[in-house]
Protein backbone atom coordinates (compact mmCIF):
# COMPACT_ATOMS: atom_id res chain seq x y z
CA UNK A 1 0.00 0.00 0.00
CA UNK A 2 1.31 3.39 -0.57
CA UNK A 3 0.16 7.01 -0.93
CA UNK A 4 0.33 9.98 -3.48
CA UNK A 5 -0.09 13.38 -2.57
CA UNK A 6 -0.33 15.52 -5.71
CA UNK A 7 0.17 19.09 -5.42
CA UNK A 8 -0.15 21.80 -7.96
CA UNK A 9 2.51 24.64 -8.34
CA UNK A 10 2.43 27.51 -6.61
CA UNK A 11 0.99 30.71 -8.33
CA UNK A 12 2.80 32.11 -11.50
CA UNK A 13 3.54 34.68 -13.47
CA UNK A 14 0.86 33.75 -15.60
CA UNK A 15 -2.06 33.51 -13.13
CA UNK A 16 -3.32 37.12 -13.51
CA UNK A 17 -5.18 36.36 -16.81
CA UNK A 18 -5.29 32.82 -15.96
CA UNK A 19 -2.70 32.66 -19.32
CA UNK A 20 -2.60 28.58 -20.69
CA UNK A 21 1.55 27.61 -19.13
CA UNK A 22 2.38 24.35 -20.81
CA UNK A 23 5.77 23.88 -21.35
CA UNK A 24 6.99 27.70 -20.96
CA UNK A 25 8.92 27.58 -18.04
CA UNK A 26 7.85 30.34 -16.07
CA UNK A 27 8.74 31.79 -12.66
CA UNK A 28 6.66 31.63 -9.74
CA UNK A 29 5.05 34.95 -7.64
CA UNK A 30 6.19 35.83 -4.60
CA UNK A 31 2.63 34.59 -3.21
CA UNK A 32 4.05 31.05 -5.37
CA UNK A 33 6.95 31.16 -3.66
CA UNK A 34 5.10 31.57 0.16
CA UNK A 35 3.13 28.80 -1.16
CA UNK A 36 5.80 26.76 -1.88
CA UNK A 37 7.60 27.35 1.86
CA UNK A 38 4.24 26.54 3.83
CA UNK A 39 4.22 23.30 1.45
CA UNK A 40 8.02 22.64 3.28
CA UNK A 41 6.63 23.38 6.56
CA UNK A 42 3.20 20.91 6.08
CA UNK A 43 6.27 18.60 4.53
CA UNK A 44 8.44 18.42 7.69
CA UNK A 45 5.66 16.34 9.24
CA UNK A 46 4.14 14.38 6.92
CA UNK A 47 6.69 11.58 6.83
CA UNK A 48 7.19 11.32 3.26
CA UNK A 49 9.13 8.85 1.66
CA UNK A 50 10.20 10.92 -1.56
CA UNK A 51 9.56 13.88 -3.20
CA UNK A 52 8.81 13.41 -7.10
CA UNK A 53 8.65 17.10 -9.22
CA UNK A 54 8.04 17.52 -13.05
CA UNK A 55 10.97 19.04 -14.52
CA UNK A 56 9.60 22.51 -15.38
CA UNK A 57 11.09 25.06 -12.66
CA UNK A 58 7.74 26.24 -11.64
CA UNK A 59 6.83 22.65 -10.32
CA UNK A 60 10.79 22.10 -9.05
CA UNK A 61 11.08 25.39 -7.03
CA UNK A 62 8.19 24.48 -5.42
CA UNK A 63 8.64 21.12 -4.49
CA UNK A 64 12.05 22.04 -3.68
CA UNK A 65 11.24 23.05 0.28
CA UNK A 66 9.44 19.87 0.72
CA UNK A 67 12.29 17.74 -0.25
CA UNK A 68 14.49 20.17 2.17
CA UNK A 69 12.33 19.97 5.13
CA UNK A 70 11.83 15.99 4.69
CA UNK A 71 15.24 15.30 4.46
CA UNK A 72 15.38 13.90 0.93
CA UNK A 73 16.40 14.34 -2.48
CA UNK A 74 13.98 15.83 -4.94
CA UNK A 75 13.79 13.29 -7.86
CA UNK A 76 12.75 14.39 -11.39
CA UNK A 77 10.42 12.54 -13.73
CA UNK A 78 9.84 13.95 -16.86
CA UNK A 79 6.62 12.42 -17.81
CA UNK A 80 5.48 14.88 -14.96
CA UNK A 81 5.41 17.64 -17.53
CA UNK A 82 2.24 19.45 -18.06
CA UNK A 83 0.49 18.89 -21.55
CA UNK A 84 2.24 21.03 -24.43
CA UNK A 85 -0.98 23.41 -25.41
CA UNK A 86 0.06 24.33 -28.56
CA UNK A 87 -0.96 27.68 -30.27
CA UNK A 88 -2.84 28.07 -26.90
CA UNK A 89 0.20 28.52 -25.19
CA UNK A 90 0.36 31.88 -22.94
CA UNK A 91 -3.11 33.06 -24.51
CA UNK A 92 -6.21 33.69 -22.39
CA UNK A 93 -9.70 32.13 -23.38
CA UNK A 94 -10.41 35.25 -24.42
CA UNK A 95 -7.28 35.60 -26.80
CA UNK A 96 -7.55 32.04 -28.27
CA UNK A 97 -11.27 32.68 -28.74
CA UNK A 98 -10.13 35.79 -31.21
CA UNK A 99 -7.48 33.61 -33.05
CA UNK A 100 -9.36 30.48 -33.46
CA UNK A 101 -12.46 30.45 -32.50
CA UNK A 102 -13.78 27.65 -33.99
CA UNK A 103 -10.69 25.15 -32.89
CA UNK A 104 -11.24 26.53 -29.24
CA UNK A 105 -15.24 26.18 -29.26
CA UNK A 106 -14.69 22.59 -30.04
CA UNK A 107 -11.99 22.24 -27.24
CA UNK A 108 -14.80 24.11 -25.00
CA UNK A 109 -17.29 21.31 -26.21
CA UNK A 110 -14.77 18.47 -26.08
CA UNK A 111 -10.95 19.38 -24.59
CA UNK A 112 -9.70 15.72 -24.80
CA UNK A 113 -11.15 14.84 -28.04
CA UNK A 114 -10.82 18.13 -29.80
CA UNK A 115 -7.28 19.66 -28.06
CA UNK A 116 -6.04 22.50 -28.78
CA UNK A 117 -4.51 23.08 -32.22
CA UNK A 118 -1.01 21.81 -32.23
CA UNK A 119 -0.99 20.78 -28.51
CA UNK A 120 -0.48 17.23 -27.16
CA UNK A 121 -3.31 14.85 -27.38
CA UNK A 122 -4.38 14.72 -23.60
CA UNK A 123 -5.10 10.63 -23.40
CA UNK A 124 -1.42 10.23 -24.33
CA UNK A 125 -0.80 12.91 -21.24
CA UNK A 126 -2.62 10.62 -19.45
CA UNK A 127 -0.80 7.61 -19.82
CA UNK A 128 2.35 8.58 -19.06
CA UNK A 129 1.64 10.85 -16.16
CA UNK A 130 -0.23 7.55 -15.02
CA UNK A 131 2.79 5.58 -15.96
CA UNK A 132 5.08 8.24 -13.45
CA UNK A 133 2.87 7.57 -10.57
CA UNK A 134 2.25 3.78 -10.49
CA UNK A 135 6.09 3.93 -10.71
CA UNK A 136 6.71 6.33 -7.66
CA UNK A 137 3.53 4.06 -6.43
CA UNK A 138 5.94 1.47 -6.04
CA UNK A 139 8.00 3.30 -3.57
CA UNK A 140 6.13 1.45 0.14
CA UNK A 141 4.87 5.11 2.30
CA UNK A 142 3.39 8.43 1.18
CA UNK A 143 5.34 10.47 -1.67
CA UNK A 144 4.72 14.06 -2.74
CA UNK A 145 4.58 14.89 -6.33
CA UNK A 146 4.50 18.24 -7.82
CA UNK A 147 3.68 18.90 -11.46
CA UNK A 148 0.20 20.66 -12.89
CA UNK A 149 -3.08 21.55 -13.30
CA UNK A 150 -4.11 20.21 -16.66
CA UNK A 151 -2.35 17.01 -16.02
CA UNK A 152 -3.50 15.74 -12.71
CA UNK A 153 -7.15 16.72 -13.73
CA UNK A 154 -6.47 13.87 -16.44
CA UNK A 155 -5.06 11.51 -14.49
CA UNK A 156 -7.86 11.87 -11.83
CA UNK A 157 -10.52 11.23 -14.75
CA UNK A 158 -8.76 8.42 -15.72
CA UNK A 159 -8.26 6.66 -12.60
CA UNK A 160 -12.16 7.21 -11.57
CA UNK A 161 -13.36 6.12 -14.87
CA UNK A 162 -14.41 9.67 -15.85
CA UNK A 163 -14.25 10.21 -19.46
CA UNK A 164 -11.47 12.61 -20.17
CA UNK A 165 -13.92 15.13 -21.85
CA UNK A 166 -15.33 15.97 -18.80
CA UNK A 167 -12.26 16.91 -16.53
CA UNK A 168 -12.41 20.14 -16.84
CA UNK A 169 -16.24 20.04 -16.05
CA UNK A 170 -16.06 17.71 -13.33
CA UNK A 171 -12.52 19.43 -11.93
CA UNK A 172 -13.29 22.84 -12.90
CA UNK A 173 -10.34 23.88 -10.40
CA UNK A 174 -7.16 22.51 -8.99
CA UNK A 175 -5.69 25.51 -6.70
CA UNK A 176 -2.11 26.25 -6.77
CA UNK A 177 -1.08 24.42 -3.28
CA UNK A 178 -3.33 22.38 -2.43
CA UNK A 179 -3.08 18.70 -1.44
CA UNK A 180 -4.97 16.15 -3.59
CA UNK A 181 -4.29 12.02 -2.21
CA UNK A 182 -4.32 9.27 -3.81
CA UNK A 183 -3.93 5.42 -2.27
CA UNK A 184 -2.42 2.81 -4.77
CA UNK A 185 -3.16 -1.08 -3.19
CA UNK A 186 -0.83 -3.92 -3.55
CA UNK A 187 -2.99 -5.04 -6.60
CA UNK A 188 -2.51 -1.59 -7.92
CA UNK A 189 -5.71 -0.02 -7.36
CA UNK A 190 -6.07 3.27 -7.51
CA UNK A 191 -8.72 5.42 -4.76
CA UNK A 192 -8.89 9.24 -4.29
CA UNK A 193 -8.50 9.93 -0.71
CA UNK A 194 -8.80 13.55 -0.46
CA UNK A 195 -8.64 16.48 -3.22
CA UNK A 196 -8.00 20.00 -3.15
CA UNK A 197 -7.34 20.80 0.19
CA UNK A 198 -5.69 23.33 1.74
CA UNK A 199 -2.39 22.48 3.48
CA UNK A 200 -3.96 22.95 7.02
CA UNK A 201 -5.89 20.12 6.58
CA UNK A 202 -3.43 17.94 4.98
CA UNK A 203 -1.97 16.38 7.48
Amino acid sequence: MSRLVLVRHGETVWHDGNRYAGRTDIALTEKGIAQAQRLGIWAAGANLAAVWSSPLQRAIRTAEPAAAAAGLALQIDPRLIELDFGRGEGLTDAEMASAFPDERAAFVQAPATHWLPGGEDPALAAARALDALRHIADTPGRSLVVAHNTLFRLVLCHVLGIPLDRYRRVFPSLANGTLTELEVSTAGEIALLMFNAPLERGG
